[in-house]
């Protein structure tokens, strides 16, 4: 994919300028990437109006040149370490008008490299701040939305061609290193976070880890799983079901299903996230089981699994075109079942366009071994 940098970094400094910053130091290593499109590791950027350069080392001389045509770069040698390249660029660094104001990422340095900083790098003022670059990157451009869009399809395609296969004999493992082999042989780098395998009584853990527990005669199987493409996340839940099926689960089904389609309608520009939550409580408190849904309904997707905006009733957020967010109510009974619905959607001009396209009906969820 090919990253709009020069676009990116003039959204930045416009930024910049807003906040009455003179820099900012970006440490975060999907923030670089997202900027620059280096996909290396260990290097900063430091940005600022008059321009913007790589802090690296020789390892990714290469690398720089060929991800970075044009973006000038410190290289360090192997006797200085990064903190040592970071003090001197800044201490070296001129700006219009005498300007020493310096941004730093303050939720990704660590607190003994701002006192470094601040030891080392005297008449400079270092500002902590907090989500600048974060805020841009939740509005992806048609190049990260087509991207997102193939995660997707990669993940379902995964999906769909393990099931087949499944016996009681399979363990929760080895379903969730299926699905990664799949996602991988499909063109992914791989899962965009651990799969979630849960049989039975473990889908009520909703960050449950799979075990070498077969998958044997348990009624439910809850898998939650993502293609990672490019950098790009997916993320998608279905919870399967033996038949007969009961009739609890049943209707803790049908009212997840109805609270997850609910919260979609409402998505559009210009809707709070904590309204869509909102819509989506409120459909399963009339079902009764509102007390039983114990996390937030969505997160946003992009170079990070989770990502603003956060999809929760304590959100300040806004929905705006542009966004991809996740949609996945879900409800836990302990020493029972869990029942998660998840699909990836995009926010519009006009609206929303689910990205996702698995059917997610009871009847369409039945796992048959």
């Amino acid at each position: 994919m090919t990253t709009p940098r020069p676009y990116r970094l003039l959204c930045l400094t416009q930024r910049l300028e807003e906040l009455d910053l003179d820099a900012l130091l970006v440490t975060d290593e999907i923030n670089v990437r997202y900027l620059s499109g280096f996909t290396g590791d260990s290097s900063y950027l430091l940005v600022a109006p008059s321009g913007v350069t790589m802090l690296s080392d020789g390892r990714y001389e290469a690398q720089l040149a060929t991800q970075c045509p044009g973006l000038e770069c410190r290289i360090r040698p192997p006797s200085q370490p990064l903190h040592d390249l970071t003090c001197d660029a800044l201490c070296s660094l001129q700006l219009p008008g005498g300007g020493r104001k310096v941004g730093l990422e303050a939720d990704q340095l660590s607190l003994s490299m701002y006192r470094l900083l601040e030891q080392r790098c005297r008449g400079i003022e270092l500002v902590p701040t907090s989500g600048i670059v974060e805020r841009l990157r939740m509005i992806k451009d048609e190049a990260e939305i087509e991207t997102i869009r193939a995660a997707v399809r990669i993940a379902e395609r995964a999906y769909l061609s393990v099931l087949p296969l499944l016996t009681p004999d399979w363990t929760e493992r080895q379903l969730a290193h299926q699905l990664e082999a799949n996602m991988r042989n499909l063109g992914a780098e791989g899962c965009s976070f651990a799969p979630i395998v849960a049989a039975g009584a473990a889908g009520a853990l909703p960050h449950y880890q799979p075990s070498e527990s077969a998958i044997g005669d348990s009624p439910t199987l809850l898998i939650d799983w993502g293609a990672k493409l490019n950098g790009y996340a997916s993320d998608l839940t279905r919870t399967l079901h033996r038949s007969p099926v009961q009739p609890s689960f049943a209707h803790a089904y049908q009212a997840v299903l109805e609270a997850q389609l609910a919260a979609i309608e409402t998505i559009g520009p210009g809707v709070a996230a904590s309204e869509v939550d909102r819509v989506a409580r409120q459909v399963l408190k009339r079902a009764g089981l509102d007390q039983a849904f114990k996390h937030g309904l969505g997160h946003g997707v992009g170079l990070r699994i989770h990502e603003s905006p956060r999809m929760s009733s304590i959100s300040e957020e806004t929905l705006a075109s542009g966004m991809v967010i996740t949609v996945e109510p879900g409800v836990y009974f302990d020493g029972q079942f869990g029942i998660r619905i998840e699909d990836d959607v995009l926010v519009t001009d006009t609206g929303r366009q689910v990205l996702s396209s698995l059917p997610k009906g009871l009847d369409d969820c039945r796992l048959i071994l």
